[in-house]
């Protein structure tokens, strides 16, 4: 596998290190600006510029389902959806910026800790959607009006219905370590994947290092994106998997697919994926007419129903059949932490992984 060197704190001008303050639980939000609504002048504007263009590592039928309703909504404006694993999105964006092109107008990324980069070298723009302003929470909100949770996800432990009985299954991350499972576990990687980087620091931190090095000794089948870990397993690749995209796991199991989720008894790794607009945007009209239009209930629910996602929105409703978000032992989340370790935790679990 192709390991991945580009250190964050190097890229888009290697500015200070952020205060822990300024990110999603900071209480000061005096500097955000006013919600803005969408109004005739915006759309007018976004028709003229008649495109938009938004990189994301959400899954990509996720992605397209949210932009055709976009330009359903909005005919005249088109999405071009540029989709890529969250650590690869960050490098082009980086190099793309070293290179003095500004080709993306709006991002979503599922490693919130590149929104602390992008916040910190100030290529940001500030918008806070009306949507974003009346109903997100607010350690869900930049204080600074930079960025939101568009998705929040867990990322959980899995298994083939048909290869393990749900007897057997296992409960916990403790659990994996069990010899059974050797040779028929598969897993993700951080240093591709957002999801696994946030997850493997919650894990590391929780239930240290000596974790992985045991887990490590199961042979595990290692893959790069969270969202390859549930189609090995519904495929029976292999039995088990280690960690992976909730939401995956629901857009299988939904389908009848073989397998099922299993919500780990230490608390399941909680992911956000902000989004956000550059100051640099070609087509700032239409950011901001998607921004808004990402932040509504409606692409909120598409998210939920379509992509089975998690949302902050309290207006959105939950899908039936689905364990409800309140319900589930979660880890905390931190992207400042993630920020500062971000290359140790991708340096040392390759040492660990041999990988």
């Amino acid at each position: 596998m192709k390991k991945h060197r580009v250190s964050r704190r190097k890229v888009l001008g290697g500015s200070a290190a952020l205060a822990a303050a300024t990110v999603f639980a900071s209480p000061i939000r005096a500097a955000a600006p006013p919600a803005a609504t969408v109004t005739p002048a915006l759309i007018e504007a976004a028709k003229k510029e008649g495109k938009v263009v938004w990189y994301t590592s959400v899954d990509l039928p996720v992605a397209e389902r949210v932009a055709k309703a976009f330009e359903a909504k909005y005919d005249g404006v088109k999405v071009r959806v540029e989709r890529s694993g969250a650590e690869r999105i960050f490098q082009r964006i980086s190099q793309e910026y070293g290179s003095r092109i500004h080709a993306v107008d709006v991002v979503q990324s599922s490693d919130a800790a590149h929104f602390i980069v992008w916040k910190r070298d100030g290529v940001l723009a500030p918008y806070v959607p009306e949507d974003v302003a009346k109903h997100f929470p607010a350690e869900h909100k930049d204080p600074d009006g930079l960025f939101a949770t568009w998705r929040a996800w867990l990322c959980v432990i899995g298994y083939n219905t048909n290869l393990v009985k749900a007897e057997e299954a296992p409960k916990s991350f403790a659990d994996l370590l069990d010899p059974k499972w050797a040779g028929k576990i598969v897993k993700a990687h951080p240093s591709y994947s957002g999801t696994i980087l946030t997850a493997t620091f919650q894990i590391s931190r929780d239930l240290g290092w000596e974790y992985f090095e045991k887990l490590a000794k199961q042979r595990i089948m290692q893959v790069q994106s969270s969202a390859d870990p549930p189609k090995k397993l519904a495929l029976g690749e292999r039995a088990v998997m280690a960690d992976g995209n909730e939401y995956n796991m629901f857009q299988i199991k939904e389908k009848k697919g073989p397998v099922e989720i299993v919500y780990p008894t230490e608390g399941a790794p909680l992911i956000i994926g902000p989004n956000a607009i550059f100051k640099a945007a070609p087509n700032p009209n239409a950011a901001r007419l998607l921004q808004s239009y990402l932040f509504s209930a409606e692409a909120q629910q598409i998210n939920v129903d379509f992509g089975g996602l998690r949302s902050v929105h309290p207006l959105v409703k939950e899908k039936a059949g689905r364990t409800p978000f309140k319900d589930i032992k979660k880890m905390k989340d931190d992207p400042v932490a993630v920020e500062k370790q971000s290359e140790q935790i991708k340096a040392r679990y390759a040492r660990i992984f041999k990988v």
